[in-house]
């Protein structure tokens, strides 16, 4: 991508402030509805952008700000639903546990703190971060496989039983192969902005969830916002995983769903699963800045959303785009709270085992849709995998192998 130079003017101010609000608003529809995601809303703008006044670095605005509110407010029917986009995957199970115990608005507070502070850590590092990783690349691309294989194994062996250590182990392989079978898959569906990682993760960590609802008590009455964990401790597991998230901008085939399996470690464990959203959320939104800084660097989109913004062949605009992320994450950060206590509210009035009759059958349309009869066929075998490690006592969390078994065997 070249880099353009412009003048700031009145009417570029409005421009790209009416693009970037455009954008907010996409962003907020894809966080809130589930399985939804901002790479179909970028693709869509994509589409559509010949048809939109003004150059395409505008339409950079709207897919970036799609891009960082979409990761604020994801978090959102990940906690009322148990239904995760698939960079939340990770936090999907403990943060809707919270929710089950009456900490939701909590639980919304720290996931915007998480995703807040990335935004406010990653600026200022993106450039020394860049640098760093472009002479880093070579010897962590060597290694990936060990480091992920390490991350594997002491998820495994900090399992609470041996019966759930080997249900692990069994997991991590069963998903691994999972994966090897269906990554490479290219849906030929409806809409043709689907990806086979849509039914993957809603599949292992969404749906189990829904269907294990079916015979509980639906989401409680939830109590006040105050937070447990001290806003230093917030502050250090939010930079633990802002670096993760660096991770995914410049690293091929590194998902945020696999760094924030890989911020976990850094997590103290009597965070639990507080920790757990905080570093998820964190990892989450810093790889929209450090992704933007590895195009601008290495001249390769690393997200769905800038493989849609590159597409369109606008110059390089930090002056332009960068503001536009900072109001969106602005923007973000106050709409967790404000659109996610209604959230919760209202899930908590309606009868939870229609809602997750009715949420699951929306999940196999939109499946449908954005992947066709194969990606359903991947949602429903997902799901009876994602239905086994709660019945050995074993963390969801080795289903991650899905993408992590693939990487450290090189495929």
């Amino acid at each position: 991508m070249l880099t353009d130079a412009f003048a700031w003017s009145p009417t570029v101010t409005a421009t790209a402030l009416g693009f970037t609000l455009a954008g907010i608003a996409l962003g907020t529809v894809s966080g809130l509805v589930p399985g939804l995601h901002a790479n179909t809303m970028a693709l869509v703008l994509a589409g559509v952008a010949p048809s939109l006044p003004g150059p395409p670095r505008y339409v950079v605005c709207a897919m970036l700000a799609a891009g960082v509110v979409h990761t604020f407010l994801d978090v959102v029917p990940t906690l009322a639903l148990g239904v995760p986009d698939p960079a939340m995957a990770v936090g999907a199970l403990p943060g809707h546990r919270l929710v089950i115990q009456g900490r939701g608005h909590e639980t919304l507070r720290l996931s915007a703190l998480g995703s807040g502070l990335a935004i406010v850590f990653a600026v200022p590092l993106a450039v020394p971060v860049t640098r760093v990783m472009v002479a880093a690349y070579p010897i962590i691309e060597r290694h990936l496989g060990v480091l992920l294989l390490a991350t594997a194994t002491l998820l495994v062996v900090t399992e609470s039983s041996y019966q759930a250590a080997v249900a692990g182990v069994g997991c991590f392989c069963a998903a691994t192969a999972l994966g090897a079978v269906t990554l490479d898959i290219q849906p030929q569906a409806p809409l043709a902005s689907g990806s086979i990682l849509m039914p993957l993760f809603t599949g292992l960590f969404g749906s189990p969830v829904l269907l294990d609802a079916l015979a509980g008590d639906g989401v409680p009455e939830q109590g006040d916002a105050t937070l447990a964990v001290a806003p230093r401790v917030t502050g250090a597991v939010a930079g633990v995983g802002t670096l993760a998230g660096a991770a995914v901008g410049y690293v091929p085939g590194v998902s945020s769903a696999v760094a924030a399996t890989v911020a976990l470690l850094g997590v103290p464990a009597r965070l639990g699963a507080r920790g757990f959203v905080i570093a998820v959320s964190a990892v989450n939104t810093a790889n929209t800045i450090f992704a933007l800084f590895a195009l601008v660097a290495l001249g390769s989109p690393r997200t769905g959303v800038l493989v849609a913004a590159d597409s369109l062949n606008a110059p390089v605009s930090l002056g332009l785009w960068l503001p536009a992320v900072a109001i969106a994450a602005g923007v973000g950060a106050l709409a967790v709270p404000v659109l996610g206590d209604r959230y919760l509210t209202v899930v908590g009035r309606l009868d939870y085992a229609r809602l997750s009759v009715a949420t699951l059958a929306g999940l196999v349309v939109l499946t449908a849709l954005l992947t066709g009869l194969v990606g359903v066929g991947v949602f429903l075998v997902a799901t009876l995998l994602g239905l086994v490690p709660p019945r050995y006592g074993a963390r969801r969390v080795h289903l991650m192998g899905v993408l992590t078994g693939p990487l450290t065997l090189g495929m």
